[in-house]
């Protein structure tokens, strides 16, 4: 099968700058695809696109220059900048690329996953040469101009009037879809509550998976004098919950907990988070290897404030036999079993403090869950996710043939 997969980001060698998790899953699912015998062509969007072709395991990864002002990532524009920024995105048109390469690639399938600086008129291209569409919701961008669905320090639980504005043309554009897939329940849900995609046939839930990380091996015993360890591994943005982490383990008798943080912090934020919780015990690790990371904590926490899709990291935990505490936010309850897996709490200060307390005072609770995790070889695996996909591809591929014959 030949596969046309687009993405905003695609880390390579060339282009290897991050912003979440999504651009890893895509990068897990296109290689496992090629190591499965498939043909695989990623677009990703770049400043300038300079012609230039990258392969790396197998898949050829080109990149679709920006259609508007400036490449949302990095430093923040000024306000003015930022709406038009969102004007033009809602209605660019699709790269030539695009065009250009289902002419020369002529894919069964175009794949599309985040759609920043890339835009949906992608969606009408393929369709316009009979090529069916299946689009993965990592996040929200098409019923919010954050793409967060969150902002003055909640949950937006309605559309705003200047959401409803700025992703007219986008909305409209879901039409197109032949496939769509959620990365979780409530992230389908969400969409479907906004009127989006009601009409779509095929529709499916393919959670993230974990990559060959294996459990950490042996769960090492606790060493008798080393504190309880927590973790916290990804973005220290606010709508991560990762300021109310620390306020809750600032609350907890000193010695008792250490705060393990993993993740691209600089000078700045990790001395904000010093300033949150002067009391507690913080270790900042940087960008390291899962591996490094799950090594050193007890429990992960991923305390986020927001409708988080489908935070890796949850499945990457489970598979490296590390229980978790989540908020009830989002897609996060979904992956764990409360009691067996993991807990479920608001990511509130206090009542995060009581559950961790609680933990600490009960290290054999979590030795045993440790243990349970480690023992389960049924782990989620990118070859479960690309089972699922394969299966979709052929269904939107049979749906696009009765539609045109």
């Amino acid at each position: 099968m030949r596969i046309l997969m687009s993405t905003s980001l695609y880390p390579t060698p060339r282009a290897s700058y991050t912003f979440g998790g999504a651009e890893l899953f895509v990068r897990r699912v296109a290689e496992r695809l090629v190591a499965d015998g498939h043909e695989v062509e990623v677009i990703r969007s770049r400043p300038k696109s300079d012609g230039a072709v990258e392969t790396v395991n197998g898949v050829t990864v080109l990149s679709a220059g920006r259609n508007n002002i400036y490449l949302p990532y990095g430093q923040t524009k000024p306000a003015l900048a930022r709406l038009a920024w969102h004007v033009i995105d809602d209605h660019v048109p699709a790269s030539r690329l695009f065009a250009q390469r289902i002419e020369a690639f002529r894919p069964d399938i175009l794949h599309s996953n985040t759609l920043v600086g890339l835009g949906t008129d992608i969606w009408r291209v393929a369709r316009a040469r009979r090529v069916p569409v299946v689009h993965t919701l990592h996040d929200y961008y098409l019923t919010c101009a954050r793409g967060s669905r969150f902002g003055r320090g909640g949950i937006c639980e309605t559309t705003c009037g200047s959401c409803k504005v700025l992703t007219r043309g986008r909305r409209r554009k879901t039409r197109h879809v032949t496939a769509l897939v959620g990365v979780s329940r409530r992230i389908v849900e969400i969409h479907e509550r906004e009127k989006l995609f009601l009409d779509t046939p095929i529709k499916a839930v393919v959670r993230n998976a974990s990559p060959a990380l294996g459990t950490v091996a042996g769960v090492a015993p606790r060493e008798a004098d080393r504190p309880f360890s927590i973790g916290f591994m990804g973005r220290p943005h606010h709508e991560k919950g990762i300021r109310q982490l620390a306020q809750a383990v600032n609350r907890l008798p000193a010695g008792t907990v250490r705060l393990v943080i993993a993740g691209r912090l600089n000078e700045g934020e990790m001395a904000s988070l010093r300033g949150d919780a002067p009391q507690a015990d913080l270790t900042f690790l940087g960008y390291v290897k899962p591996e490094e990371f799950f090594g050193q904590v007890d429990i992960v926490v991923a305390p986020s404030l927001w409708e988080e899709p489908g935070a890796l990291v949850i499945e990457e935990a489970l598979a490296a036999g590390r229980p978790l505490i989540v908020s009830p936010y989002g897609g996060s309850p979904e992956a764990i079993e409360p009691g067996e897996t993991g807990w479920i709490v608001e990511p509130e200060p206090d009542a995060m403090a009581r559950l961790i307390a609680s933990l600490a005072e009960r290290p054999e609770t979590v030795r045993a869950m440790q243990e349970r995790l480690a023992k389960n070889t049924v782990h989620r695996t990118m070859a479960h996710v690309n089972e699922a996909y394969l299966d979709i591809y052929g269904r939107a591929i049979a749906a696009q043939r009765s539609v045109a014959g």
